[in-house]
């Protein structure tokens, strides 16, 4: 799968004082102070006080097609039902037993037939549906039996496409990868101001996009059967994007331990 780079970010930080804004120092009576003494903000205020890193993250994943589906065609035409059945069923017997010789599942193998008078002729078609998981055995099972067979059989071009298991994976994989991109931009924010980057609060995807890959310019006027398989292939993949917002909660460093602090509002946004 592919990963598109994550963007560059501008950081936005803002810093809440612990005490109101224009005074460092603490009163006391008499008019004194007391210097480089800092007092926490009312529990009120800090329960208003800002402390959440927000960050946003995009990723985007392809994937080719995991299956490819070929069909072999024969037909024949002759004036005796048995003769028409045995030129048919002569070919079909080849062309399933070379499957097997091949390792092909009979799950993977569905043969259809149809039987019918044409005038004063009979007409026999069977049609052999093969699903193909890897494409390399595909080509030269195809390339075998063009060689083996005459005229009267023909083999469709492939299929290519993908399981919905597949799809949804890379559903999720977009969304992941996204989510980790975010944290890893959060996680470079909180370095730079350190502090600590501590638990999510709101994960929240907001867009995502599904396309399928397209041929070149130059290939997309020709016809499909003169494309290369590696060609078909790519137009067939998949890909998707992502895009997620997510709140983090910073941690300030104190005395060796992490606790919440509420003296931040990091916002870093996606250029």
């Amino acid at each position: 799968m592919s990963l598109q780079q994550a963007p560059q970010s501008r950081v936005f930080v803002e810093l809440v004082p612990w005490v109101d804004r224009g005074r460092e120092n603490s009163l006391v009576s008499g008019g004194n102070t007391l210097p480089d003494f800092r007092r926490p903000l009312p529990s009120a205020q800090a329960q208003n006080a800002t402390r959440e890193v927000h960050v946003s993250g995009t990723a985007e994943v392809s994937v080719s097609p995991d299956r490819a589906q070929v069909t072999v065609r024969i037909n024949s035409t002759k004036e005796a039902a048995a003769e028409v059945k045995k030129s048919v069923c002569r070919r079909l017997d080849y062309i399933t037993q070379s499957l097997q010789l091949q390792g092909l599942q009979a799950e993977n193998v569905t043969v259809t037939k149809d039987f019918r008078r044409v005038e004063n002729a009979y007409h026999m078609e069977a049609e052999v549906c093969i699903t193909f998981t890897e494409f390399g055995k595909m080509q030269n099972i195809c390339n075998f039996l063009v060689e083996k067979l005459d005229s009267s059989v023909i083999i469709s071009q492939p299929q290519f496409y993908h399981t919905p298991g597949s799809i949804e994976n890379l559903r999720r994989q977009a969304c992941l990868v996204a989510v980790e991109n975010a944290q890893r931009k959060a996680q470079e924010v909180c370095n730079l101001v350190g502090q600590t980057l501590g638990k999510p609060l709101l994960i929240k995807e907001e867009e995502t996009k599904e396309w399928e890959g397209q041929t070149d310019d130059h290939q997309s006027s020709r016809l499909l059967s003169s494309l290369t398989v590696q060609q078909k292939i790519k137009s067939a993949t998949i890909h998707a994007s992502s895009k997620v917002f997510v709140n983090f909660e910073p941690l300030c460093r104190s005395s060796g331990l992490d606790i919440p602090t509420n003296s931040y509002s990091l916002i870093a946004m996606g250029v």
